[in-house]
């Protein structure tokens, strides 16, 4: 577990990419089975503990240290994990340092009944970095600048493979990975998943910029609606024993079926989809904030199936049958598509239109007004357009060359700062957190300001720490980790903040609620009377 720690407490501490990658390799190139196979897995999500939870955490800390002591360190350090690593009375020397397979096994065999005793008796044998990187296991939020992505890239180094290939055999593998290490280490062969209905690692575009146009040919490429959704892949399978499998993954490969029987019920044809989900009323597609109201629900009544129901728009054909279409061109993909979907029949699948066009001043037109554009009634769920050189293959990962996203311009709208909140990791000691508001007439006929959103992105450090110094000076009331911060009509702080849609909500008191919103610029040249009002955003709500 120390070793495992170490690793942890480097990799936070370490900013350059190919620097983590090097800590990461060298850590599985000179640690054993099983215990480098658990440590890839928490740094890839693979490891789930049903039983532990940050409450169970919070609850040990309590019985051993002065709540108000402990409520006041948390609200400076702003990280659980950290907080409780440094205040938990160890008593060393108590019980054995615990092996990292060991605490894996205990976290996921243990009951809720007898998991606090073991958690205690694990971090009173630990020191600071040991217990900081327990909790960091137990609650599933690292937070050391690792993706998957790059962890897998560490592994894939010690055989010398791109890291496309672990992600081809990855999801038909489980913790500790001792087969995907001994084929790394050419000790076995490539490990074949035998699952009927397998997630394939989605394939994933860059942004296209302004100088980008001068290199690409028109010609070359299809365009397709990028649509405001959640990216899955639909895939069905049969078994050997003749019996069928349907699962619906997330784009990250977390099985999410259960939640959505409308979809896996459809899918009747043998196949891999890759498409948006969404919901779609009298054939219309709703609001993201609408989805929303399906995601992450463990039950589903009769009642949600009928008001939400859920929809693929799909994009690609992945699999057909037994036949992998991946390394086949898109245009040969999106024809298999299209007649898979026609054979399917089923009225929650539909094929994603592309978009006309034959110069990119055209389609500079087109994504200005999707409407006009083919979209129809669906173009307040477009959020651009997506552009797919006709001859390429589906790769996982981000393949230079093939994939464009283009999306539409975002949306400025000038706010006020409101509240303040402390950040987590490394912008725990800093206000970084914002919800700001806009104006509106009050019940009493006086303006007042009413939240529309938060953002944590969009500044540079020179400018938080700008920021975070106004918070402290300017700061109203305190409530926990959160600030109230000057805000009338001559006083306050002005941001410019873009977002990418906008939708109607029950939950703000204002009405409204934005999606991706991110500060574009701090307006401390302007006067907080002078920032919008809800009218500018009620007028830029969808029709429907």
């Amino acid at each position: 577990m120390n070793r495992f720690a170490w690793l942890l407490d480097r990799l936070a501490y370490e900013p350059r990419r190919n620097g983590k990658l090097a800590l990461i390799a060298d850590y599985l190139r000179t640690t054993p089975d099983p215990d480098r196979g658990y440590a890839l897995a928490a740094m890839t999500g693979g490891l789930v503990f049903q039983n532990a939870k940050a409450g169970l955490i919070r609850a040990l800390i309590a019985e051993r240290v002065d709540p108000v002591l402990f409520a006041l360190s948390y609200d400076y350090v702003g990280d659980l994990s950290e907080t409780v690593a440094l205040m938990w009375p160890a008593r060393h020397g108590a019980n054995d340092v615990p092996h990292l397979p060991d605490v894996v096994a205990g976290l996921q065999k243990s009951g809720k009944t007898e998991l606090p005793r073991l958690i205690a008796s694990w971090l009173d044998a630990l020191d600071e970095t040991g217990r900081w990187a327990l909790l960091k296991l137990i609650t599933g939020a690292l937070r050391i600048g690792v993706s998957a992505r790059l962890a897998k890239t560490a592994a894939a180094s010690l055989g010398g493979i791109p890291a496309d290939e672990v992600e081809q055999v990855w999801h038909g593998l489980e913790p500790p990975y001792t087969a995907l290490f001994a084929w790394l280490e050419g000790r076995a062969p490539r490990p074949e998943a035998t699952d009927p209905a397998p997630f394939r690692p989605v394939m994933l575009s860059h942004a296209i910029e302004d100088g980008d146009f001068d290199k690409l040919a028109a010609n070359e490429f299809a365009a397709e609606w990028k649509w405001d959704g959640i990216r899955v892949q639909a895939v069905a399978g049969t078994r050997a024993d003749g019996s069928r499998i349907v699962r619906l993954y997330s784009r990250t490969g977390e099985e999410i079926g259960g939640a959505f029987p409308d979809l896996t019920e459809a899918l009747t044809q043998d196949g891999a989809i890759d498409g948006e989900l969404l919901v779609m009323r009298d054939g219309v597609v709703q609001s993201f904030n609408t989805l929303q109201q399906r995601l992450n629900r463990k039950q589903v009544t009769a009642r949600m199936l009928a008001e939400f129901p859920a929809h693929i728009r799909a994009y690609d054909l992945l699999a057909e049958g037994d036949d992998d279409l991946r390394a086949h061109p898109y245009t040969e993909r999106r024809a298999r598509l299209e007649t898979f979907l026609t054979k399917l029949d089923s009225a929650r699948f539909d094929l994603s239109p592309r978009i006309a066009f034959s110069s990119w001043d055209e389609l500079m037109e087109a994504r200005a007004d999707p409407a006009a554009a083919g979209a129809g009634a669906d173009a307040e769920a477009v959020e651009g357009c997506m552009l797919k050189r006709l001859d390429s293959p589906y790769l996982p990962g981000r393949p230079k060359g093939y994939w464009y996203k283009w999306k539409r311009d975002a949306r400025l709208v000038d706010c006020v700062l409101m509240y303040a909140q402390r950040g987590h990791g490394k912008r725990s000691s800093f206000y970084s957190d914002y919800t700001f508001g806009v104006w509106r007439v009050g019940e009493a006929g006086a303006d007042e300001l009413v939240p529309v959103g938060k953002a944590y992105f969009g500044f540079t450090d020179e400018e938080l720490i700008e920021i975070d110094r106004y918070v402290r000076k300017n700061t109203l009331n305190r409530f926990g980790p959160v600030r109230e911060v000057t805000h009338t009509l001559v006083s306050g702080l002005v941001f410019e903040v873009a977002f990418e849609g906008l939708q109607r909500s029950t939950r703000h008191k204002s009405g409204v609620a934005m999606r991706f919103p991110r500060i574009n610029r701090i307006r401390w040249d302007k006067p907080p009377g002078e920032a919008d009002r809800i009218e500018t955003l009620e007028a830029l709500l969808p029709a429907n």
